[in-house]
């Protein structure tokens, strides 16, 4: 049986007013297309829902079980309407995103804070993962959107560009004079190399470039987390692949120098990541399209 829903709601008004005329003026239809609803519901539901008096219309037994649950679901409908007016309007939800750390700590904390104080209503779920496993969670539909080291390769991964960067090698005091003649490859490759672990994007990204280069690199020291490239270089352990735009507090204060290369590694991007074949939320757009903007 499928009986449509436009004739519950015309049901419900009639119930509530007793009156097929009353119904008519608040649903702003004519009190003929209120009687005929109520015949075509009543053929269909093979029952008769109101018994006719002389003051207007009461609900038989059938009529008073089939209100008691049709007003439940209209009331249910309704409220479903409300929440998603809300969250289209951006005053309710929820948005998980999924970041790496060192994504989290130089690049997309001050974005939070400004989303949160300017949509307080918005619940926000963080979780940290490696990019790739916060792909894997993308598609198993974990999350809605990850900020992630680029490039990425998956054919079912929208990738949308939001900060340039830039992978540099820095040494710590004992290589100021390095600094001022750019490295070959092989020269680079001859000092020890600090580099991520080989699950790290950007290690990858480097390592590739360098083989065209026809360099391959061989690191002293394998690390999982960004800010120990820096500190690890710092205390002249070695020289470090750092992501230039989140090293720029050590290069100011002169406790690392960039060491330059005679060809330098072409410029990438941390972006959003989202699944292509899912629509965004309102509200996962609206957190994407703040992140290409600047922070006021």
């Amino acid at each position: 049986m499928s009986v449509p829903l436009g004739l519950y709601k015309i049901f419900i008004e009639v119930a509530k007013c007793q009156s097929f005329s009353k119904a008519s003026k608040n649903l702003y239809i004519t009190q003929p297309a209120v009687s005929q609803a109520i015949m075509q519901l009543e053929e269909q539901l093979k029952a008769r829902v109101f018994t006719r008096t002389a003051k207007g219309v009461i609900l038989t037994r059938e009529g008073e079980l089939l209100y008691e649950y049709a007003s439940s679901a209209i009331k249910l409908i309704e409220a479903g309407e409300k929440k998603l007016l809300e969250t289209q309007n951006l005053l309710t939800g929820e948005l998980q995103i999924g970041v790496g750390d060192t994504i989290s700590r130089y690049y997309l904390l001050p974005y939070l804070e400004s989303f949160h104080k300017k949509y307080p209503s918005i619940k926000l779920k963080i979780i940290n993962r490696t990019t790739t496993k916060l792909c894997n969670k993308i598609k198993a539909g974990t999350i809605d959107l990850a900020i992630c080291n680029l490039p990425i390769d998956d054919s079912q991964i929208e990738v949308r560009n939001c900060m340039e960067v830039h992978d540099i090698f820095v040494g710590g005091k004992s290589y100021k004079q390095r600094s001022k003649v750019p490295l070959s490859f092989e020269e680079l490759s001859d000092l020890p190399l600090i580099v991520l672990d080989q699950n790290s994007v950007s290690r990858r990204y480097v390592e590739q470039f360098m083989l065209k280069k026809g360099v391959k690199m061989r690191p002293d020291i394998e690390l999982g987390a960004h800010d120990l490239l820096l500190e690890f270089a710092k205390i002249e352990l070695g020289i470090s692949c750092v992501i230039k735009e989140f090293s720029e507090e050590y290069l100011e204060k002169k406790e690392l120098y960039h060491l330059k290369l005679q060809e330098e590694i072409p410029s990438r991007y941390i972006g959003a990541c989202y699944l292509k074949s899912v629509p965004l939320s309102s509200v996962a757009m609206t957190f994407i399209e703040g992140l290409q903007l600047p922070i006021k």
